[in-house]
């Protein structure tokens, strides 16, 4: 009788006991009646310096502009991981060199704490380097990357393997960066299908656009991009450094030269869309310092601030649902995703 007693006590206090969430714990396999969403945030000021000391108050969190409830907000250093994607197709033959030098540059940012796989792709995905600390590893593994033989360029499915299959059991703070022309006609994953992935990620899609002089055709792939797969960026202005704008509109190229610079603005339309849904950057190559930019683009990752919530239960009949996050200090500029997508059991 005394065992019963005992065992129902414990029971009771299991049950009356609060639940404590982690910060850097992924937050995905926490559920009290509904998976709790994370919405990573970047506040920062105008010359694009992260704003530290915000709190919780701070922030005001919309789905469907309806105010929710933040059940979990975390503000501080951590380590990261990000995969480093790098072109290695036909059409970028002439700008391999700066794409290889960029993304040595960025695994030079990395802290020891911090970890990168590497991995190319032309018309299929090759993982160069799984996910390490090690820097000598990850620069071996882009001096490796070579103008691949086997034709086509698979953009999406470089993209969407980084997300759910390198990132597949990593748990914390995780990135794409993409060094690309943005060129896709190999990939089996579709535009449409691709987006929809990442809505349902927490991972950022950074990408650094290089304009290339080869016209890679139509056809294959499946989906398109910029107007053609609905997915060309809102606002107007070339971006600059990343962050807001968005690529000059096409028209006005004549000659030859129509086909390809038509091209290069559809790739860097949704380069741009892909990195801005899911709080990221669109960065051009010809930026003035491209170092600066990876530095903020390191600092980034590990000062976010991340918010949580439980979703309404009750619309779970609707397929996607807009996110909105606003912050009551004035000038701030916010970054996160656009969207979010529950996924299918």
């Amino acid at each position: 009788m005394r065992g019963k007693t005992v065992v129902s006590i414990l029971i009771a206090f299991l049950l009356l006991s609060p639940v404590y969430v982690v910060p850097g714990q992924n937050q995905d396999e926490i559920k009290l009646g509904s998976t709790l969403v994370n919405v990573p945030v970047i506040v920062s000021d105008q010359n694009g310096r992260y704003i530290p000391g915000l709190k919780q108050t701070d922030f005001t969190l919309y789905q469907d502009d309806v105010k929710q409830k933040i059940s979990f907000f975390a503000a501080m250093q951590e380590p990261f991981t990000v995969a480093l994607l790098l072109d290695v197709s036909g059409s970028t033959a002439d700008v391999l060199k700066k794409i290889k030098d960029a993304g040595k540059e960025f695994v030079k940012k990395l802290q020891p704490k911090d970890r990168a796989a590497v991995l190319s792709f032309d018309g299929e995905v090759e993982l160069l380097s799984s996910i390490t600390s090690d820097r000598k590893e990850l620069e071996h593994a882009i001096d490796n990357a070579k103008v691949g033989e086997r034709p086509g360029t698979a953009l999406r499915d470089a993209v969407n393997e980084a997300v759910y299959g390198v990132f597949a059991k990593v748990k914390g703070r995780k990135a794409v960066v993409v060094l690309t022309d943005g060129k896709d006609n190999a990939s089996s994953i579709s535009t449409e299908e691709l987006m929809k992935n990442v809505e349902q990620s927490d991972t950022l899609i950074y990408s650094v656009f290089y304009p290339t002089t080869e016209s890679y055709g139509r056809g294959g792939g499946g989906g398109g991009y910029g107007r053609h797969g609905g997915y060309g960026r809102r606002g107007g202005g070339w971006p600059g450094g990343g962050g807001g704008g968005g690529y000059p509109r096409r028209g006005g190229n004549g000659g030859g030269n129509n086909r390809n610079s038509r091209e290069n603005v559809e790739a860097a339309e949704f380069l741009q869309e892909l990195s801005d849904s899911t709080g990221g950057r669109f960065y051009h190559s010809q930026v003035t310092d491209l170092k600066k930019t990876f530095d903020m683009i390191a600092d980034e990752l590990r000062q976010q601030y991340v918010l949580g919530y439980y979703p309404d239960q009750t619309k779970k009949d609707i397929e996607s649902h807009e996110l909105k996050v606003e912050v009551s200090k004035s000038d701030a500029i916010v970054r996160a995703r656009h969207s979010y997508r529950e996924k299918k059991a």
